[in-house]
């Protein structure tokens, strides 16, 4: 369960600061749409914690973008 009350689903779910990205964002990561729906500990400023149903400890530095609404 997130901090927003959905249920993580690994390919969709991120946890973001969300002072810097609000939750309920479409967030595009390589191609892939992910949406703002946690928080952690760990995540402040410009972090993002992609949900994943077999943990293994990562780091990248990428671009992403954040979905407009038209």
């Amino acid at each position: 369960m997130t901090s927003t009350g959905a249920i993580a689903e690994e390919g969709r779910t991120i946890a973001v600061d969300p002072s810097i990205i609000p939750y309920g964002s479409i967030v595009l990561i390589n191609g892939n749409e992910y949406v703002a729906q946690d928080c952690g500990g760990a995540i402040k400023g410009n972090k993002i914690d992609i949900f994943v149903d077999n943990p293994k400890m990562q780091k990248y530095t990428v671009e992403i973008y954040i979905k407009r609404e038209e």
